[in-house]
C-alpha cells in the first residue's frame, strides 16, 4: 500500500534536484579554494545533498529499531493496539498526503505501528502458539526472494504492470476498510469469515484473500525497490531517504500481517 507515497516523494524529489542552481566552474574553484572553517556556513548545502542507498538503509533501520521496540510495550500491554492502530494510522494517512517528509511524523507513525502489531501479535500467539516466529520468519524469507529477483535476476516492472499494481493496491485498501467497518458492527470476520467450498474442501474465504494478499505486497516490495533505484539514480535530495524508508517499512508491515493471518487460517 505503499507506492504511491514514494513515487510522490521520487518525483517531488527529483523535482526539487532540478530545481537547485548549479555553479558554474568559477564558482567551484572559489568554493574549493575557501578555508575549511567557512565550511559551517554551507549547512543548508549540505542537508540538501543526493540520497544514497546507505541513507535509505540508515533510516530504515532506524525505523524498523523503533517499531520494534513499540511492539514490545504492545506485547505485553495488547489492550493498546486498538488506539495504537488507529493513531498510526492517521499519522500513515498524513505521512502519506504531505507534500514534504516530516522526520518526527514518520518516527511517531513508527512507534505506534509497533504497538499494533506487538498487541495483535501477543494475541495471535495465544491463540497458536508459535505463530509469531513463523510469521516472522516467512517474512524475512519473502523480502530475501523478492529482493534476490530484483538484484540478481533484474525484474523491473514496467508502466502498464505499474499501473495494474496501484490499481490492484488501491481496490484491496478499499475492501479492507470496508470489510474492517463490518467486521466491527457484526462481530465476525467479515466477508473474510464467509465459509466456501473448494473440490470438496470447506475454508473461509479469507484463506483466498489471504493468499491474493501475501502475493500482492510481496510484489509491492519490487516497486519499492524499484522506486528507490530510481531516487538515487536522479539524486533526490538526501531528505527523501525518509519516505524512502516509511514506504518500505509500510510495505513489509502490511507483508507481515498478511502472512500472520493467512498462517492462523491453517492452524485453525
Amino acid at each position: 500500500m505503499s507506492n504511491p507515497m514514494m513515487n510522490r516523494a521520487i518525483n517531488q524529489g527529483a523535482q526539487a534536484g532540478r530545481n537547485e542552481p548549479v555553479m558554474s566552474d568559477q564558482e567551484l574553484n572559489n568554493l574549493f579554494d575557501k578555508p575549511a572553517a567557512q565550511n559551517r556556513n554551507a549547512g543548508p548545502q549540505a542537508a540538501d545533498r543526493a540520497m544514497t542507498y546507505d541513507d535509505v538503509m540508515m533510516k530504515t533501520g532506524v525505523l524498523f529499531t523503533i517499531l520494534l521496540a513499540g511492539a514490545v510495550l504492545g506485547w505485553f500491554v495488547p489492550p493498546l493496539a486498538f488506539p495504537a492502530m488507529l493513531i498510526a494510522l492517521v499519522l500513515g494517512l498524513v505521512n502519506a498526503f504531505k507534500k514534504e517528509p516530516n522526520k518526527g511524523l514518520i518516527i511517531g507513525y513508527a512507534a505506534f505501528e509497533g504497538v499494533f502489531l506487538g498487541g495483535i501479535s501477543s494475541m495471535f500467539e495465544t491463540m497458536f502458539p508459535g505463530i509469531v516466529i513463523q510469521a516472522v520468519l516467512a517474512t524475512l524469507c519473502v523480502f530475501g526472494v523478492m529482493l534476490a529477483l530484483f538484484k540478481f535476476k533484474g525484474v523491473r516492472y514496467g508502466s502498464k504492470m505499474k499501473k495494474f499494481m496501484m490499481i490492484a493496491i488501491g481496490g484491496y485498501a478499499i475492501f479492507s476498510l470496508i470489510n474492517f467497518g463490518i467486521a466491527m458492527m457484526t462481530g465476525t470476520g467479515g466477508a473474510r469469515s464467509v465459509p466456501i467450498n473448494i473440490m470438496g474442501f470447506e475454508m473461509p474465504l479469507g484463506v483466498i484473500i489471504g493468499i491474493v494478499a501475501t502475493v500482492l505486497a510481496a510484489m509491492t516490495l519490487i516497486m519499492d525497490f524499484q522506486m528507490i533505484e530510481q531516487g538515487v539514480k536522479q539524486r533526490i535530495p538526501e531528505k527523501y531517504s525518509w519516505m524512502c524508508a516509511f514506504s518500505l517499512m509500510v510495505t513489509l508491515v502490511w507483508l507481515y500481517i498478511e502472512i500472520l493471518r493467512l498462517i492462523s487460517y491453517f492452524r485453525n
